[in-house]
């Protein structure tokens, strides 16, 4: 017998920013450690001193029915509470999202350099999905897949979360044709076009990811020269897989690092905050796919272009103005 899933009870706090409230589920094991809510909540989020009973003297813990907790609330075990949290302070970034394309299904974005796609770790705000909640007040608006923050480009959300999975699974299935750009140096010696395929590993907590040598190959990316100008190439990537960090540890182990990266050939000082400068040279630059609640079939194309092919003296010496 298939056993079909519960959906999940719609939040019982508006989004705030574009984020939605934080949801925390009350275990039913070990239920009798905690006489309140306040308890479970004190020792659960350790948010320090006296946050937890402000946040309850204010109303802002909230039960599924949208009831606010009380300092004295008994724990109820297999409930839910809902919050949202105090956020700090993002620096912005001061370039903005592009639409490329809109219909009542989908949104496809063309990112920036510098911004997150969706809230993670120290960037919450100043990411694109909040961002596209916000300005086309879409709040059910969801990623299908990710680039990475410093990776600028295509990006696909989705309207409706009932949709979600089918253009999630497009990705997992590789039924998507990606190309990318970057800019890198230029070396006569490299052979091209080439197509890699190594198995590259990352470590939680490990900037960086790895290839594994003699590995079974988990990652595959074809490479082919563009143009060339000077010192440098201009580069069109098309990834089969799509792991953390494939395309720049590929290149990297080319002898080809993409310019602007922090990571390979070595982890560098962090970029400070509000240096917007020398973004690393990669571009999610066309998306390819069959839609598959329409059936359309769909080709998009970023409108950007990379700073140090156009203009390597602007990308090496000013701040980014993209």
């Amino acid at each position: 017998m298939t056993r079909r899933r519960l959906r999940t009870a719609p939040a019982p706090l508006p989004q705030r920013d574009g984020i939605d409230p934080v949801r925390v589920r009350l275990p039913v094991d070990g239920a009798e450690a905690w006489a309140t809510l306040r308890d479970h909540l004190v020792e659960r989020l350790s948010a320090g001193d006296g946050v937890i009973d402000a946040m309850i003297a204010e109303g802002r813990i909230v039960r599924a029915d949208g009831s606010a907790v009380t300092a004295t609330a008994a724990y109820e075990p297999g409930g839910q509470v809902w919050f949202h949290r105090d956020l700090a302070p993002e620096t912005p970034v001061p370039f903005p999202v592009g639409i490329v394309y809109r219909d009542e299904h989908i949104v496809v974005a063309d990112k920036p350099h510098f911004l997150a796609t969706t809230p993670r770790g120290s960037h919450v705000t100043e990411t694109a999905l909040a961002r596209l909640r916000r300005d086309l007040d879409i709040p059910a608006l969801g990623p299908a897949h990710r680039l990475d923050r410093l990776t600028a480009g295509l990006v696909l959300f989705v309207v409706r979360p009932q949709d979600r999975g089918k253009y999630q699974t497009l990705f997992g299935d590789r039924l998507v044709t990606k190309e990318y750009e970057a800019v890198a140096p230029y070396d006569p010696a490299v052979a091209l076009p080439v197509t890699l395929r190594s198995r590259i590993e990352k470590e939680r907590g490990v900037l960086a990811a790895r290839e594994i040598p003699g590995g079974e190959p988990n990652a595959e990316t074809g490479v082919r020269l563009d143009g060339r100008a000077g010192p440098l190439g201009l580069y069109r990537l098309a990834p089969h897989t799509g792991r953390t960090h494939q395309l720049r540890v590929h290149m990297n182990s080319l002898g080809l690092p993409i310019l602007g990266d922090p990571l390979y050939p070595e982890v560098t000082d962090p970029v400070a905050p509000g240096d917007f400068r020398r973004p690393l040279q990669l571009l999610a630059r066309s998306l390819e796919f069959r839609d598959p609640v329409t059936g359309h079939e769909h080709r998009f194309v970023s409108a950007r272009t990379l700073r140090a092919w156009t203009s390597y003296d602007s990308w090496a010496a000013e701040p980014a103005d993209q």
